[in-house]
C-alpha cells in the first residue's frame, strides 16, 4: 500500500512537472497573456481586457525569454511588423516595463501630427469622422468622445479617440524614425504616452518588440476583479470574449 501511494505521488509530480514545462514552452515561443492596465488604446482595447500576444510573429529576441536574460542580441527568425499592427514592446527607457501600442511609423519614415491629423512622409492619412464612442464605465455619468476612422497607406483601418481639440500632441515636429526602430502611437490620442514623447518612450528598437496582440480571451469591466467569479454574470464583457485585435 505504501509503495502504491509513493508511486501515485511520484506520478502526480511528473504530471505537474511536464505541465509546467509545456506551459513554459508555450509562453516562451507561442503565446503570452497580457492584460490592459490603462486607457491609452481605447476604444480598440479597454481596461480589463486580457489578450494573447503571439511571440512568434516577429521572431525572437532575448525579451522573448522568461526574465529576459541578455544571452543574445538582435532577433532570430526575424519578421518585421506591418504598419498598423498592435504590438507589445519593452519600454526603451525601462526594459522591465511592457507597453502596448500601434505601429505607425516604419524605419526611415517621417511622422508628424498637424491639427490632429497624422501625416506619414509628408502626406495626411485618410481620416473620417464616425459615431461617438460612448463611455459608460468610469462612474455613473455617460460621456461621449469624438471618434475617427483612420486608414493607413497599406490599407489597415482602425478607430481613434479625440478627447480634446488642440491636444498637446495634436501638433508636433517631424519625427524621423531611425533604421531598426519603429514609431508607436496609442489609439486614444490625447491620453497616450507613446513615441511622440521622446523623453519617455521615443523610437522603439525592433529588438524590444515582444509580440503581436492577437485575440481578447477575457474581458472584465473597469474597476472589477477577475477573481470575483460570482460577479461575472454582470462584470464580464461577454461580447468582447474571443474577438480579434485589429
Amino acid at each position: 500500500m505504501a509503495k502504491r501511494k509513493e508511486g501515485g505521488i511520484a506520478e502526480t509530480g511528473r504530471v505537474i512537472f511536464h505541465a509546467l514545462i509545456i506551459a513554459l514552452v508555450i509562453r516562451t515561443f507561442l503565446f503570452q497573456p497580457f492584460n490592459i492596465p490603462s486607457g491609452s488604446m481605447k476604444a480598440t482595447l479597454l481596461v480589463g481586457d486580457y489578450l494573447f500576444v503571439s511571440k512568434y510573429s516577429y521572431g525572437y529576441s532575448h525579451y522573448s525569454l522568461p526574465f529576459s536574460p541578455p544571452v543574445f542580441s538582435g532577433r532570430i527568425w526575424a519578421s518585421p511588423p506591418d504598419r498598423g499592427d498592435v504590438v507589445v514592446f519593452r519600454l526603451p527607457k525601462d526594459d522591465t516595463t511592457d507597453y502596448i501600442k500601434r505601429v505607425i511609423g516604419l524605419p526611415g519614415d517621417r511622422i508628424q501630427m498637424i491639427d490632429g491629423v497624422l501625416h506619414i512622409n509628408g502626406e495626411p492619412i485618410k481620416r473620417e469622422r464616425i459615431e461617438d464612442f460612448v463611455e459608460t464605465e468610469e462612474g455613473s455619468r455617460v460621456s461621449r468622445v469624438k471618434r475617427w476612422r483612420e486608414t493607413l497607406p497599406n490599407g489597415v483601418s482602425y478607430t481613434t479617440l479625440d478627447l480634446v481639440d488642440n491636444g498637446f500632441y495634436d501638433n508636433t515636429p517631424v519625427y524621423q524614425v531611425p533604421e531598426g526602430h519603429y514609431f508607436m502611437m496609442g489609439d486614444n490620442r490625447d491620453n497616450s504616452t507613446d513615441s511622440r514623447v521622446l523623453s519617455q518612450v521615443g523610437y522603439v528598437p525592433f529588438e524590444n518588440i515582444v509580440g503581436r496582440a492577437q485575440i481578447i480571451f477575457f474581458s472584465i469591466r473597469e474597476g472589477e476583479h477577475a477573481w470575483m467569479v460570482w460577479r461575472w454574470p454582470w462584470s464580464v464583457r461577454w461580447d468582447r470574449l474571443f474577438t480579434l485585435v485589429r
